[in-house]
């Protein structure tokens, strides 16, 4: 099967995510039948909500791909924060739902594991598949530069190392014989999956709360300062949103007052179009233009400027700490 035809395609990635999930919970929850191991259990729990994850996301990637209307001006793009945000959730809660039975275990008192090579053997099995199928995910996010798939794919590869430390409960009691370490690392895996739940709900509240992207700020700032010309005296109020794979700039641009509609029309096209080059259709503008001031006059880089009113001092240096302030940027600002 040529895997490009599915990486390329969201729809796609994530029915092979839900299939292999499917997959993945029947072999753990095999293993723990067959071990009676709680650590085993912990792990299978997660297994259902990497199931239920997957079915959220496979709508969420639905709804990312309809097109704007009334009641969405700047697209349906948000839900794969929420997306990633319940999975994250579900995460939380599939390790303190398991963090209970280890605990009353090791209270109760431990009792003994059976079958323990056959539970190795299902577990590593389990770990080659969603290892692969995790990093397989994890791609496709990066080359859609979708919020769902990284997420999805994260919490696969998160799975794995679940899966990793609950074979190593079984490794470790076989070769001791101590049954308790099987409640103990079933705590410590609770733990984790915890934390790694965490991080991915984190990580969806940002984008919910348009958390500033600093790595998309500093590539569009780079293009601004590699494409500057002359008319773009000033750039100030700069905002960048991301929504899945929809990018909204707004920012004000300052231009000579005496140039006409059509030519400061020109300008902000010009600068929209070197920002589309590289990022392509799923960009949206809003530029507004201000008039220049005598102030502008000190970094004004027009030479011929027929209307100066002071002598050039210095030019603006653009970075994200000045663009983003909403006011013009003066030579004597600190």
């Amino acid at each position: 099967m040529n895997l490009d035809w599915i990486l390329n395609n969201k729809k796609r990635t994530i029915t092979l995510s839900l299939i292999v999930s499917i997959l993945v919970m029947a072999l753990k929850f095999a293993a723990y039948y067959f071990t009676k191991s709680n650590a085993v259990l912990t792990d299978a729990a997660e297994s259902i909500v990497n199931i239920i994850a997957a079915g959220f996301a496979l709508y969420s990637i639905y709804l990312v791909n309809m097109p704007l209307d009334k009641n969405h001006l700047y697209g349906h793009g948000k839900i794969e924060f929420f997306s990633s945000g319940i999975e994250g959730l579900l995460i939380m809660i599939a390790g303190i739902g398991t963090f209970i039975p280890a605990i009353f275990q090791i209270l109760s008192g431990s009792k003994s594991l059976e079958n323990l090579n056959t539970g190795i053997y299902l577990n590593v099995f389990i770990i080659l598949i969603n290892g692969g199928v995790g990093l397989l995910i994890l791609e496709s996010g990066n080359r859609n530069n979708s919020l769902i798939l990284k997420a999805d794919g994260k919490h696969l590869l998160i799975d794995s190392i679940s899966s990793m430390i609950s074979m190593m409960a079984l490794v470790l009691v076989l070769a001791s014989g101590i049954t308790i370490l099987d409640p103990i690392i079933a705590i410590l895996l609770a733990f984790y999956i915890i934390y790694s739940g965490y991080k991915i709900l984190r990580g969806s509240v940002g984008g919910l709360m348009d958390e500033t992207d600093e790595v998309l700020l500093d590539q569009i700032i780079d293009i601004f300062n590699s494409e500057r010309r002359k008319e773009w005296i000033d750039v100030h109020n700069l905002k960048i949103m991301r929504y899945g794979t929809d990018i909204h700039i707004d920012c004000h641009v300052t231009m000579p007052y005496y140039l006409s509609l059509e030519q400061a029309h020109d300008e902000i096209g010009h600068l929209e179009k070197r920002v589309s080059t590289k990022y392509g259709d799923k960009i949206d503008f809003f530029i507004h233009t201000d008039p220049c001031i005598p102030e502008c006059c000190s970094y004004c880089q027009i030479a011929d400027c027929k209307v100066r009113k002071h002598t050039f001092e210095g030019s603006i240096v653009w970075d994200s700490n000045r663009l983003i302030r909403n006011h013009k940027h003066f030579v004597n600002e600190e």
